[in-house]
């Protein structure tokens, strides 16, 4: 399955190029058409006095029609394309998923397995660290010599 490049980043909503230990990865989502008109890209609202994109506004705005969508909302329609290198197997792949964050080891994320060895993946929200899962506390070793 060959995914479709983008050739400027004003036709992407999310972008990012990731290197984990031994793996690498690189994914974009593409900005949707309007619902409504279907004639426009939805986008962030811009400012009137600068034209530059308000990035921290909640919402989409369709530059045609002026129908809003709340960003929960649109988000949920946009798909990811992924193209990755597999840190545990080595292996290079293609994929799209559905660009829904997750709860993953404490961090929000968006999840998605290794088409070769089936190991998770996750792109992480901002480059946050995931923590490990909780066990059984080890016994801590008496080093007392008596």
């Amino acid at each position: 399955m060959a995914l479709k490049e983008p050739n400027s980043m004003d036709e992407l909503a999310y972008f990012t190029r990731r290197a984990t230990e031994d793996g690498t990865l690189r994914a974009w989502v593409f900005k949707e058409t309007c619902p409504k008109c279907k004639k426009a890209v939805m986008g962030k609202p811009r400012d009137d006095k600068t034209g530059r994109a308000k990035i921290r506004d909640k919402t989409y705005v369709c530059p045609a029609c002026n129908y809003t969508l709340p960003a929960e909302e649109y988000e949920d329609t946009l798909t990811i394309n992924i193209d990755y290198t597999c840190g545990a197997c080595k292996k290079s792949g293609q994929i799209a998923v559905p660009f829904k964050r997750k709860t993953y080891m404490g961090a929000k994320a968006v999840v998605f397995e290794c088409q070769s060895c089936k190991k998770k993946i996750p792109i992480t929200k901002k480059m946050k660290a995931t923590k490990e899962k909780k066990g059984k506390a080890l016994p801590i070793p008496d080093l007392d010599d008596e």
